[in-house]
């Protein structure tokens, strides 16, 4: 993430989020924290009635990207995009945002701060893509676990989770302040185990495949995602 796709994220932030944080806030983390890790999975136009095939991607400050990631990003970015009249080129940065995550590194853990999609792009596999994004990015700044909350009643979120080997530890009581909702507290397995590993490595090849079906192509252009 940069300073300069703040005003996307708050928009993604506006849609997904009851109490949303301000962009200062945003601004604060990306220069000041030097502990703070944050990334966007981005659509770009090329240009107008040229099929976008470069960039749906995730950034991450600092950060280092791997070779099996990207190649995974690689592959999904040939599939978002579209159609785009000459007016939308001119703000493209401020609409092409579709996803964004963060990440906090405590001492050998990572905890993650946020994670959200654009309301268009949900049920796609783009939080799944953020997820993989802060796993690989944990790991390239040394962390040994991931943590993080989430509402009790946020299922869908719970199961994106539980899918990567998340597991329940404790509940922290009144955590959101709009509600005083609980939160469960989730850990992941150790990074670097054998059986993490594996996983993670299966959910990047099932993602690819997904992104790779005409069905998922198919549903984006029902949506009209793609311009």
């Amino acid at each position: 993430m940069q300073v300069e796709d703040i005003p996307a994220v708050m928009e993604v932030e506006r849609q997904s989020f009851a109490m949303p944080w301000p962009s200062h806030a945003y601004k604060r983390e990306l220069k000041e924290n030097r502990l703070a890790r944050y990334i966007v999975a981005r659509r770009s136009f090329q240009g107008p009635d040229i099929l976008a095939t470069a960039q749906v991607g995730a950034e991450a400050q600092g950060a280092v990207r791997g070779p099996v990631r990207r190649g995974l990003l690689n592959w999904i970015t040939d599939l978002l995009g579209g159609s785009v009249p000459p007016a939308a080129v001119a703000d493209e940065r401020v609409h092409r945002v579709v996803g964004y995550a963060g990440i906090w590194l405590m001492v050998d853990e990572s905890h993650v701060t946020s994670i959200a999609v654009a309301a268009a792009y949900r049920g796609l596999g783009i939080g799944d893509l953020l997820f993989l994004s802060l796993i690989d990015t944990s790991r390239q700044i040394g962390a040994q676990y991931m943590t993080l909350e989430v509402r009790v009643t946020n299922t869908l979120a719970q199961n994106l989770y539980r899918e990567f080997g998340f597991k329940e530890t404790g509940v922290r009581k009144r955590y959101y302040s709009d509600n005083n909702e609980d939160a469960l507290i989730m850990w992941s397995d150790p990074l670097e185990s054998p059986g993490f590993q594996h996983m993670v490595e299966d959910h990047r090849r099932a993602l690819l495949d997904r992104f790779r079906s005409s069905q998922i192509v198919s549903e984006m252009r029902a949506r009209g995602v793609q311009a």
